[in-house]
């Protein structure tokens, strides 16, 4: 079957991406970036409460379990609704794109910022990790549908592999992450090279930050895919169509006897609207 050719020898069919398994090429940039991010967020959760509760001496912050939970409950349910105010930036000022790139700079200097023994960069590094997921989390999922027009059946598709990369992130990030933190083999390791064995848990903390620094390179890297989706939205006033030349319109095709349906009365041809 021929090809349609338009006046000037170009193809007029569309051209449809299948770079990355069939999909646009796009998606592989989204889903190595949620699966660093999960990688991070997960591992991070990992061993978050039994960094609270353990004893000082062990490495902890020897907090009640009833503050560890008080904590932890509100950090878990800060990172569910700030997407909420993440996704009206993107919608009125950032755009997904570019939230999506703050977001993830955010979380990893929180992650790092986890990485230093002290109760105050402790509770900062939950707060940006919070916020950096509000603007990530929803606006990169919006993005992956943005990748496929409206009738395109690979959407559903699509979002199955970027769910994956969720999946394996999540999956991968309590073994390396739990190992770092409680593994007697780094333990002694590090304690070889001269770092206290109590810092364990600040070199788990630091693997979450590098995992998502390893998604925001190669989401930067990968700019060159999402051109299309993600942009800063267009906010310009749209006209209202005024009512009063409306009405005008409809009685010129009332008058000029137009609009379909007629009725004879005495005689004569009366318009009837329909």
């Amino acid at each position: 079957m021929s090809t349609p050719i338009d006046a000037i020898g170009a193809s007029t069919t569309p051209v449809v991406d299948r770079g990355f398994f069939g999909h646009p090429r796009g998606l592989s940039t989204l889903f190595f970036t949620e699966m660093w991010e999960r990688f991070s967020y997960y591992g991070m959760r990992a061993i978050l409460t039994l960094y609270m509760t353990k004893a000082l001496v062990e490495g902890g912050l020897g907090f009640d379990e009833k503050y560890a939970s008080v904590i932890y409950a509100t950090y878990v349910s800060s990172v569910w609704y700030l997407p909420l105010v993440g996704g009206w930036l993107a919608d009125r000022i950032l755009g997904a794109r570019r939230a999506v790139l703050i977001g993830g700079i955010i979380i990893a200097c929180g992650h790092y910022s986890m990485a230093i023994n002290s109760k105050l960069t402790f509770y900062a590094g939950l707060i940006l990790i919070a916020c950096g997921t509000g603007l990530l989390k929803p606006n990169i999922s919006a993005m992956v549908g943005q990748l496929y027009s409206p009738e395109d059946k690979r959407r559903d598709a699509g979002f199955s592999i970027f769910y994956m990369g969720i999946n394996l992130g999540a999956f991968l990030s309590p073994i390396v992450v739990g190992f770092l933190a409680q593994s007697e083999l780094f333990r002694n390791l590090i304690t070889r090279v001269g770092f206290s064995p109590n810092s364990t848990w600040h070199w788990g903390f630091g693997a979450a930050g590098v995992g998502m620094t390893l998604g925001i390179i190669q989401y930067v890297l990968g700019q060159k895919r999402l051109q299309t989706v993600g942009g800063k939205p267009d906010l310009s006033p749209v006209p209202a169509k005024s009512e009063t030349s409306e009405g005008v319109d409809y009685l010129t095709l009332v008058l000029a006897g137009r609009l379909p349906g007629r009725a004879t009365v005495g005689g004569s041809a009366l318009t009837v609207l329909c």
